[in-house]
């Protein structure tokens, strides 16, 4: 650098960072391509790993130039949070842990400190110093913001994986024409209860069920709000025309209703599956032939 250039005033840390990131974004960008992070991701072109390389260099740039490289809420960071959490989830998706996937954002940092002590060959200790701190602490700050925004896709992700998997454990099963019924199995909590009155309710709208079964024989237990969400399921099964039956009340939790007080009076009730759909048959004028010990006959 000339010597008039190394001599002349200059700004604070974070303005010079900015007119630093600005000035040598190209060479910047190249360098990160050819980083892990960059070159694992964009495999087919390096010239897409380049141009992601340059709008996360305008990014800080414009970071630095707010002056808050410490906030990683900062507006210069929304236009690449949605790339950074790309970058980061293909990461995660071949197998890379939290960990490494910090360490690959943060191997960003050597490279531009690098060059930017190179870029003041002839600055003052304490310059050279300063700006490279701030630079080091705005490279922290974008670490901060690929784990946070990554963090929230993987939970985001797990989030409609659970969905998904209530869904599936809460089938609806066609018994018989305007008869549905759903056995569930397993732990019954707030959650799930949603989802068995939103998918029981449809499914009477679409079979247009007179009848619906809610079967809770391998339910080992329930708690005074999942008891309330069943007796809310059933009253919202009525207002859709059609009749609930619930049935595999075990004896536990038959105890459990009694001591929370619930009334159930208004509520149809059978012993087991087989006895609620045989009340549904009968419900819809259909007769129950039970078969002879020997065997039926021919007809």
């Amino acid at each position: 650098m000339p010597e008039h250039e190394a001599s002349a005033p200059h700004g604070s840390p974070t303005d010079e960072v900015g007119t630093f990131l600005n000035r040598r974004r190209e060479q910047i960008a190249q360098r990160w391509a050819d980083e892990p992070l960059f070159r694992a991701v964009f495999t087919v072109s390096r010239d897409e790993a380049v141009e992601a390389g340059r709008s996360v260099v305008d990014a800080l740039a414009q970071v630095a130039a707010s002056g808050r490289v410490e906030d990683s809420d900062s507006a210069g960071f929304t236009v690449v949070r949605e790339q950074l959490a790309r970058m980061a989830a293909a990461r995660s998706r071949s197998g890379m842990s939290s960990a490494q996937v910090s360490s690959e954002v943060d191997a960003l940092r050597a490279p531009v400190v690098n060059l930017l002590v190179a870029d003041l060959p002839d600055a003052p200790a304490d310059r050279v110093r300063e700006a490279s701190e701030t630079l080091t602490v705005l490279m922290g700050t974008l670490r901060l913001v690929v784990m946070e925004t990554a963090l929230t896709e993987v939970q985001a992700l797990i989030d409609r994986q659970q969905m998904q998997l209530l869904e599936v454990a809460t089938p609806v099963i066609r018994l018989w024409d305007g008869i549905v019924a759903v056995p569930l199995i397993g732990t019954l909590d707030s959650a799930r209860s949603q989802v068995v009155m939103e998918t029981l309710l449809e499914a009477v709208v679409d079979q247009q069920a007179r009848y619906a079964i809610l079967d809770i024989t391998g339910v080992p237990t329930v708690d005074s709000l999942v008891a309330q969400h069943l007796m809310k399921t059933v009253a919202a099964v009525r207002l859709m025309g059609a009749e609930c039956v619930v049935s595999g009340i075990r004896p536990a939790i038959a105890q459990t209703i009694v001591h929370l007080g619930l009334d159930l009076g208004t509520v149809i009730t059978r012993a087991g599956l087989a006895d609620a759909l045989a009340y549904a048959l009968h419900g819809l004028g259909a007769n129950i032939v039970h078969a002879t010990p020997g065997g039926a006959g021919s007809r």
